[in-house]
């Protein structure tokens, strides 16, 4: 018997691989144009970031590899420039597509993370009201309606003000303003599911309520989460950039995309524009392949669009 079981696990995954294959999904997917463009950047920016120590020559925050005598070189296609840094250096002599590639690493953990966290924290905030509804539900609806009324990156920046800075302070303040919209999202979701017959009937049955939502109400309340946490990322990123461009995001030891286009800012009508420039096209880039991606999983999981 024992030696059955990988034969059996063996033969479903190929089927269930082939079910995804030759699903409506995966069709509507390959016939996507922006939907395939928006994975392909996304997938050459995780690329980017994983394999970045191997892609570039030198690790911008190592002093020992700087070296000020290249300082404000030119990219390579300009006059003065060097085929050792395609993109220029900055005033510290850092190549700007090295320190790209470790922002992004950055950039990409804290909109991940940050995700993640909101993501846990309004789900279960958002079953909690839903599911018990009453005083607790206009409690927790109140303060994610005084929350909305005020600009994500106003708040954020209030936090960051009151807390400091550092990448810790950074993931905190971007999962204290992404959780309202998990909360209302699954709220409404789970208004619903609270209503259909298989909850009533585990209810009468005298299933513990937390049984109820983690195996009846949570699986049938994920499919727009998915949505919400795909563009979220993008508008993480976004708002993690605004706090470093304004000095209260993450350290210099750490920097992000949004610290670099800080730093370039400062020498930008100079005429060293690669320097701010080129950070800031890697972020619209990276942002413009979320969204692409997440407006597909929008029209596909969303069956009122169908």
């Amino acid at each position: 018997m024992a030696s059955s079981r990988p034969v059996i696990s063996a033969t479903l995954r190929p089927s269930r691989l082939r079910r995804f294959f030759a699903s409506e999904f995966f069709h509507n997917y390959k016939r996507n144009l922006s939907a395939v463009l928006g994975s392909l950047i996304v997938f050459l920016f995780l690329a980017m970031v994983t394999a970045g120590p191997f892609i570039v020559s030198q690790n911008p925050y190592d002093v020992a590899q700087l070296d000020l005598m290249a300082a404000f070189k030119p990219p390579v296609w300009l006059e003065g420039g060097s085929s050792e840094f395609w993109l220029g250096t900055d005033g510290q002599g850092r190549d700007v597509l090295a320190s790209i590639v470790y922002g992004s690493r950055i950039s990409l953990v804290i909109g991940l993370v940050a995700m993640g966290g909101a993501c846990l924290l309004g789900t279960t905030l958002g079953l909690i009201a839903g599911f018990y509804g009453g005083r607790l539900d206009a409690f927790i609806m109140r303060i994610a309606d005084i929350q909305l009324s005020f600009p994500s990156v106003l708040t954020a920046l209030f936090l960051m003000s009151a807390f400091g800075t550092g990448l810790d302070k950074v993931l905190i303040a971007l999962i204290s303003v992404g959780w309202v919209v998990y909360a209302r999202t699954v709220r409404g979701s789970t208004l619903r599911e609270t209503q259909k017959e298989y909850v009533q009937a585990a209810r009468v049955s005298g299933l513990p309520n937390r049984r109820i939502i983690l195996r009846h109400v949570l699986p049938n309340v994920l499919t727009p989460l998915i949505v919400v946490a795909t563009i979220q990322v993008g508008t993480f990123v976004l708002i993690e950039a605004s706090l470093s461009f304004l000095g209260v995001g993450v350290p210099v030891t750490q920097p992000s995309l949004g610290l670099l286009i800080k730093n370039g800012f400062d020498v930008l009508f100079s005429g060293l524009w690669w320097v701010s420039i080129f950070p800031g096209l890697f972020i619209m880039l990276l942002v413009f392949g979320i969204n692409l991606l997440g407006d597909f999983l929008r029209d596909e999981l969303n069956p009122r669009l169908k």
